[in-house]
């Protein structure tokens, strides 16, 4: 790979000479030395976190945009670390003493910074979804196994005992065999604003280095930093963000390794006209060999009187649960919130079983690293590329879909119980906003099949583009 700029190879060479490529399985009890890449937000709250570990020691803080890298070394100090800093992650790469990086940047930069970082011999912690596009996760894999790193991906809930103690419990039957598992992702997203022509970029960001890997196009929505995962080139949108965790947990529900036998989205954008892309309500059915996966997403609260007050508290719920995952079984059902307790449930609601305790993912990778045990590893890469594949899966359905009116979408659902259910509850819900359910045109993806053997879907050119990504040159993935 060429990118202007790039510190040289040899300079990359010894760096990963010094952080070592072999899992030793010896313990070392001094602290990481670390970077974090992407200060505004999440990077924030990671930072804080890190300052305040024994385990860690912050070297290096790296960001585009230099008011927030200045504004995070001052946290760093006010806690007595003494950072580098630098507005170019590849740069970061290049020193000796950082061992690992935390990667909190926008989802169109997760998986080259992942691999250079693993190149050069770096342990990497990455934000979900681990990847924006589907075939990225094979080039992260790749690095990371021939270069012998640690990644971590935050889906912070594999962390938790309450999670792992109740799987363990479903796994043993007590709810008899699964029938479906609900994922549900009501989260309020208000309108982004709509700005006219193009917006000037901070004389303090280098904007060709933001996009990177994306188009370098002109910026054409309000919050540079804070709209990104609401455009097809940055971000997934809602599956992107609270999205991928619930998909997360539905298939640790699952338990299954596989990719799904099917995926088929019904969504749009509603009521908030503005420079957003993806969809704010939508379905998502994938079809699996044990049990099927619904994905319920809104960003509307539950109906037109809650738009005028406090959306998120205005938001609506699936049995008790906005964000989470309900896993139906013959005997019962399983609540597995994003946090919070996990709870089981006779069919008649009565709780049989509560499992509490909360983890902590990024302590938990550190402690891996000072051992050099990727089996410590809650969310290890491989399983966790398989959780964000579900999120790319569902993104290609609705990107290719076709806008029917609501008697025609129905028909075409027919033939899936699920789904025209799921469908019924979205037309409740847009109702309840004064949508015109007659007139209104839904966005229909197609049934795609992946083939699992070639990673990609059988028969469907467009999905299969999407699937794969792009990448401007020179930001372009290594091999």
């Amino acid at each position: 790979m060429s990118v202007r700029g790039e510190p040289d190879r040899r300079t990359l060479l010894r760096a990963a000479a010094v952080a070592g490529l072999a899992f030793t399985g010896v313990r070392r009890e001094e602290p990481v030395g670390l970077a974090v890449v992407g200060l505004n937000g999440r990077g924030q709250e990671l930072l804080e976190r890190l300052l305040a570990d024994s385990g860690a020691r912050i070297v290096a803080l790296c960001d585009v945009d230099e008011v927030v890298l200045a504004r995070a070394a001052r946290l760093a100090r006010a806690a007595g670390a003494r950072p580098a800093l630098f507005g170019d992650f590849r740069h970061v790469l290049a020193r000796a003493d950082v061992e690992a990086v935390v990667l909190a940047t926008p989802d169109h930069w997760h998986a080259l910074q992942t691999v250079l970082a693993c190149q050069a011999g770096k342990d990497v912690f990455v934000e979900a979804p681990a990847s924006h596009s589907f075939l990225e996760g094979e080039r992260m894999l790749v690095a990371a196994r021939e270069h012998a790193r640690l990644v971590q991906v935050g889906f912070q809930r594999r962390a938790d005992p309450a999670l792992r103690e109740a799987l363990v419990y479903l796994r043993r039957g007590e709810l008899g065999a699964v029938r479906v598992v609900r994922g549900v992702c009501f989260r309020a997203r208000p309108s982004l604003g709509r700005v006219q022509g193009n917006q000037p970029i901070p004389d303090t960001l280098d904007y060709d280095l933001w996009c990177g890997p994306a188009p370098l196009e002109p910026l054409r929505r309000r919050a540079l930093h804070g709209d990104w995962r609401w455009n097809w080139h940055t971000g997934n949108g809602a599956l992107g963000a609270e999205g991928a965790h619930v998909l997360d947990l539905t298939r640790a529900a699952l338990g299954s390794e596989l990719l799904p036998l099917s995926v088929t989205s019904v969504g749009g954008r509603w009521l908030v006209d503005d420079d957003g892309q993806t969809p704010n309500t939508q379905v998502a059915y994938f079809e699996s060999e044990s049990a099927p996966i619904l994905l319920e997403l809104r960003g509307l609260p539950r109906d037109a009187r809650m738009r005028a007050g406090d959306w998120e508290a205005g938001m609506d719920a699936y049995d008790g649960l906005a964000l989470g995952v309900v896993v139906e079984c013959e005997g019962g059902r399983l609540r597995l919130p994003l946090a919070g307790a996990c709870v089981a449930l006779a069919r008649d609601g009565r709780e049989l079983a509560r499992f509490e305790g909360q983890g902590d993912l990024l302590g938990e990778w550190l402690g891996a690293l000072r051992a050099r045990r990727v089996e410590a590893l809650s969310a290890e890469l491989e399983p966790a590329l398989r959780s964000s594949a579900l999120v790319h899966l569902a993104v290609a359905s609705h990107r290719v879909g076709s806008a029917l009116g609501s008697d025609e979408l129905q028909r075409e659902l027919a033939s899936s119980e699920r789904l025209t259910e799921a469908f019924g509850r979205l037309r409740l819900h847009l109702a309840g906003h004064g949508v015109d359910i007659a007139s209104e045109r839904f966005e229909l993806g197609p049934c795609l099949v992946p083939d699992r053997g070639a990673n990609c879907f059988h028969d469907h050119a467009a999905a299969n583009a999407l699937l794969a990504g792009r990448h401007r040159e020179p930001w372009v993935l290594p091999g």
